[in-house]
């Protein structure tokens, strides 16, 4: 393995290492409320423009950092509309003024 591969290894590892945590805690604990629902979306959507540049590239460790992405982001943008639209108008008023409505 060259210089080159193995630096992309090990970045797609640091990378994926990095954020696993956050995805994990975020499917454990349904806890979205922090996250803004745009900004998943613009992620999202960035990313699939990105696919086209990276499809044009050889098969790397690239490919698989970008599938990371791929999934991680679409996976708490799906999370966040769906346990976001769960609460009710009351609780999501209550989160944003920072009240217990339990």
């Amino acid at each position: 393995m060259n210089l080159t591969a193995f630096a992309g290894v090990l970045s797609t590892v640091l990378f994926a290492s990095a954020n696993l945590p956050m995805v994990v805690k975020a499917v454990r604990s349904r806890d979205l409320a922090s996250y803004s629902r745009v900004s998943l979306a613009l992620a999202n959507v960035g990313n699939v423009v990105y696919t086209i540049y990276v499809a044009s590239l050889p098969f790397g460790p690239v490919w698989f950092l970008h599938g990371f992405y791929l999934v991680t982001t679409a996976v708490m943008l799906i999370m966040a509309l769906r346990f976001r639209s769960v609460a009710s108008p009351a609780e999501e008023l209550g989160a944003a003024s920072g009240a217990d409505t339990r």
